[in-house]
C-alpha cells in the first residue's frame, strides 16, 4: 500500500498537471469505487468545478474543488492515478475516470478494488479519526510520549494503526524501528524517555528519505508518470531477509506481527 512518502510523490506529480483544471464529468465502472456519494450523485456534483489546490492527509489525496467540496482519493494496495490524453487505450482495471476541459482525463486505476473515492463538503467526514502527521511542526517528542502513555500494544502494530500515527506503513514503520533500535515486538509502555526520542527521530527520518527519494517502488507502487520511486535502493531492513544488516552484518529477519511480515536485525534491535 502506498504510505505517506508514496502520496506525498503522487500529490507533487499531479498538481502541474491538475491546478487550475476544470473537471467536466465524471465515469465509474464500478460502483462500490465510489464510497461517497453515489457514481451518479459524484458525476453531476463534480461537474464544473475547478481543482484549486491538492493536498495529503496521511495516505489520502485531498483535492480542494473551487465551490466548496473535497475531492478525497485513497489508493490503498494498487490504486494508481495518472493524467493521459482521452485516446490512451483504456484498461480494464480503471474503474473511475474524471473528465478534464482541457481534454483529457484524469484516470483512476485500481486492480484490486480497494481504493475508495469520496466527494464530501467537510473532509473530516472521512478523515477524523486520524492520527496527527508525523512530519508536522506539532507532531513533537512530547506529543508521542503522551500518544505511547499506557498503551500496552507492540510497536509494529502501533505504528500501522492510523488512528495513532497518520500515514505510517509496514515499509516504514520496520524502517523506522530499525533506526531507533527497536525490536518491534516491544509493547509501547516499556519504552523509556531516550528510546521515544529516537522513535521519534527515527519516524521522521525514513519519511523525509521516502519523499527525497520519490516513494518506493517495492509494492506495486508506481508515479503518475510511469516512473518508480528510489526508496527501495535504501531500504535498511524491509524485505531484506536473510541479507547482511548495514550497521552489523547480521542477516536480517523475517517474522510475522499482527499478520503482516515484519523485517529486523536481531542484533541492532534487542
Amino acid at each position: 500500500m502506498p504510505e505517506l512518502p508514496e502520496v506525498e510523490t503522487t500529490v507533487r506529480d499531479l498538481r502541474p498537471l491538475l491546478v487550475g483544471e476544470t473537471i467536466t464529468g465524471a465515469r465509474v465502472s464500478w460502483p462500490r469505487h465510489v464510497a461517497i456519494p453515489t457514481p451518479e450523485m459524484l458525476n453531476d456534483q463534480i461537474a464544473g468545478q475547478i481543482v484549486e489546490g491538492i493536498n495529503r492527509r496521511g495516505k489520502y489525496l485531498l483535492f480542494a474543488l473551487s465551490e466548496g467540496d473535497t475531492l478525497i482519493i485513497h489508493l490503498r494496495m494498487t490504486g494508481h492515478l495518472s493524467v493521459v490524453e482521452p485516446d490512451t487505450l483504456p484498461d480494464e482495471h480503471t474503474h473511475t475516470v474524471f473528465t478534464l476541459a482541457s481534454g483529457k482525463e484524469f484516470r483512476f486505476r485500481n486492480p484490486r478494488k480497494f481504493g475508495r473515492v469520496y466527494l464530501v463538503g467537510d473532509p473530516e467526514q472521512v478523515l477524523g479519526e486520524l492520527g496527527p502527521e508525523p512530519l508536522e511542526p506539532a507532531f513533537t517528542v512530547d506529543v508521542l510520549r503522551e500518544r505511547l502513555e499506557g498503551r500496552r500494544k507492540i510497536l509494529k502494530s502501533l505504528l500501522l494503526d492510523q488512528t495513532f500515527i497518520a500515514g505510517v506503513g509496514n515499509i516504514y514503520a520496520d524502517e523506522a524501528l530499525f533506526y531507533a533500535g527497536l525490536h518491534p515486538e516491544r509493547t509501547a509502555d516499556t519504552l523509556d524517555a531516550e528510546e521515544t526520542v529516537a522513535l521519534h527521530g527515527a519516524i521522521q527520518k525514513v519519511l523525509l528519505m521516502g519523499i527525497e527519494r520519490e516513494g518506493a517502488s517495492i509494492d506495486r507502487f508506481v508515479r503518475p508518470n510511469g516512473t518508480r520511486g528510489q526508496m527501495q535502493n535504501a531500504v535498511a531492513v524491509y524485505k531484506r531477509t536473510d541479507l547482511p544488516c548495514i550497521e552489523c552484518g547480521t542477516p536480517i529477519r523475517r517474522i510475522v506481527v499482527g499478520g503482516r511480515s515484519t523485517h529486523f536485525c536481531a542484533v541492532c534491535q534487542r
